[in-house]
């Protein structure tokens, strides 16, 4: 079961909706985000996410508008569900590599990265981002999703670091909301209204100032949609003004956009949606993310699974591989659908996320595939069950990205 508005195909059941294997239903209401009421004003229709309220459009445009709105101008999304953590103590960064893939010791001061919790089989129990600021914390985003599993981990694995004499802790920023502000138009809308110079903030770093005249806004440089962007984090009691003078601005067309263009847009630039494109039973080498194993851990190691990780990027033996996938007019490709050799018709693999993209106006989706039928323009097909599609194996993203990196040296 799929949502649509404006060719995405809609499918309801029992009041639930479902997109790329997530469910939204129309009768549970969730927990309340600081902007709740900002959404139902401005038109948005809510559903159920990760145990939140939250808009999957708004009145004014549909998900593909929305989308092509985002990557042509600017679009403003609550991500405030996020779990946001302060991670204190003179072991923090230890701490962490403990856990992660992440070269924490080797980032610079306000500067963050991508990177995965993994398990002992080197499965990945949740993406975040981790910055390590001028201060002496971490700061880290994780998925809604995964809270109830990622806050006891940090809590537990603090614990025990802390009989064993280290010093870490872990706060939870329940005070803070978090803003994105996606797309071409994001130093146009914001620049004139803040004191941080956004020419000098690239991908992945951070800096504190005030933003439309609300100060202690933590801006980082970073997104979910493949378009330059960043995310801040605000005060509860501020993001509700922080966004209504970011839509009023006459600097740029800002408009807000909910969860339908957002997933739209993530799969667009070809990134991951924990619990569908990742999840326990994935290594980042099979998910085509090994980038999140920093080259200093591929030597240190001393993170859950990492003998299993380096030996498959060492030996290039992964038994499946996350691909991209184009396919021909007709039916879009969808979540758990059988992908399947076009000669003999075995199973081969399955998909994970698709729907038509808004940009491309082609049918897109990633799947895990064998490993020997991961290679780039292979033809295979989906199996609708009475009938089947032809997919091409193709490159991510399916749309370029426009992150502000800095420039080489």
């Amino acid at each position: 079961m799929f949502f649509t508005m404006s060719g995405v195909r809609l499918l309801r059941s029992s009041s639930v909706l479902l997109r790329s294997g997530r469910l939204y239903s129309s009768h549970t209401p969730g927990k309340q985000t600081c902007l709740y009421d900002l959404h139902k004003k401005n038109g948005g229709k809510m559903v159920p996410f990760a145990g939140y309220a939250m808009p999957i459009q708004y009145s004014d445009l549909s998900v593909s508008e929305s989308t092509l709105h985002t990557r042509k101008h600017v679009s403003i999304f609550d991500v405030s569900h996020m779990l946001q953590t302060r991670i204190t103590g003179k072991d923090r960064e230890a701490f962490v590599e403990s856990l992660t893939t992440a070269d924490i010791v080797g980032l610079k001061p306000n500067s963050g990265v991508l990177s995965v919790f993994t398990n002992e089989k080197g499965g990945i129990k949740d993406d975040l981002i981790v910055s390590k600021t001028a201060d002496d914390y971490l700061y880290m985003v994780t998925n809604a999703g995964c809270i109830d599993k990622d806050l006891p981990y940090l809590q537990d694995n603090a614990s025990a670091w802390r009989k064993n004499g280290k010093d870490v802790e872990i706060v939870t920023l329940d005070n803070r909301g978090l803003v994105a502000v996606q797309g071409p138009e994001m130093v146009q809308l914001i620049q004139p209204e803040t004191d941080i110079d956004l020419s000098k903030l690239y991908f992945m770093q951070s800096a504190i100032g005030t933003v439309f005249g609300v100060p202690n806004c933590r801006v980082t440089r970073c997104g979910y949609t493949g378009e330059d962007g960043v995310e801040i984090s605000v005060d509860v009691d501020k993001a509700e003004q922080l966004v209504s003078r970011l839509l009023e601005s006459k600097n740029a067309t800002a408009k807000l956009s909910g969860l339908g263009a957002r997933d739209a847009l993530r799969l667009e630039a070809g990134l991951c949606l924990y619990g569908n494109d990742i999840n326990e039973t994935t290594t980042p080498v099979e998910a085509a993310i090994a980038f999140v194993v920093a080259k200093r851990r591929r030597q240190t190691l001393g993170f859950p699974g990492a003998e299993k990780i380096v030996e498959q990027l060492e030996k290039k033996n992964w038994p499946k591989r996350r691909v991209g996938l184009i396919a021909q007019p007709g039916r879009a490709p969808r979540v758990h659908l059988p992908i399947i050799d076009p000669i003999d018709k075995a199973s081969i693999g399955f998909i994970t996320s698709g729907s038509p993209s808004p940009t491309l106006k082609q049918n897109i989706a990633v799947g895990y595939v064998d490993k020997a039928d991961s290679k780039l323009g292979k033809v295979l097909l989906v199996d609708f069950g009475k009938t089947t599609v032809s997919v091409t194996v193709s490159k991510m993203p399916f749309v370029a990205t426009n992150y502000y990196t800095a420039p080489k040296n």
